[in-house]
């Protein structure tokens, strides 16, 4: 747990927002560790998500009856983006992925990295979160090249 933190204080450095506290309500979404801290919770929800490297969450769906999806911005670090069916996107601090509701995807930290992303809900009609299966090791190292 200490090299976890050491590397976790490593990455805090290296961006504006908090880290937050381990992500422990939704670590069954998870493979690996997550931490999560709120940016807003007004208006629009805005959270800071940081992954341990190889953290990656589950196969999920925003859904929405309208609206909906939500808004990736890397903040820190180096992650992946993928919808399946398509390959996986590298991301890097300033970069931005737009996720329409409807579109199942995950996102993570890439193997050799911290992973840092806020994630904005995008306002829905009858907005939900469907968490899928697992990410398989197999399925993450392939999208991730190593």
């Amino acid at each position: 747990m200490k090299k976890i933190v050491q590397t976790a204080g490593r990455n805090a450095q290296s961006m504006i927002f908090p880290i937050g506290k381990p992500n422990d309500a939704y670590a069954q979404y998870f493979v690996g560790q997550s931490y999560l801290a709120p940016v807003s919770t007004s208006q629009v929800g805005i959270f800071n998500v940081t992954f341990e490297p190889s953290c990656r969450n589950n196969w999920h769906i925003h859904n929405a009856k309208k609206g909906g999806g939500q808004i990736l911005i890397c903040v820190a670090d180096r992650g992946f983006y993928q919808e399946e069916g398509k390959e996986a996107v590298e991301m890097k601090p300033g970069d931005c992925v737009n996720i329409p509701a409807g579109v199942k995807h995950w996102h993570g930290a890439a193997p050799d990295s911290w992973f840092s992303h806020l994630a904005v809900e995008v306002p829905a009609e009858e907005g939900s979160n469907q968490w899928l299966e697992k990410v398989s090791d197999e399925e993450y190292f392939k999208a991730t090249g190593k």
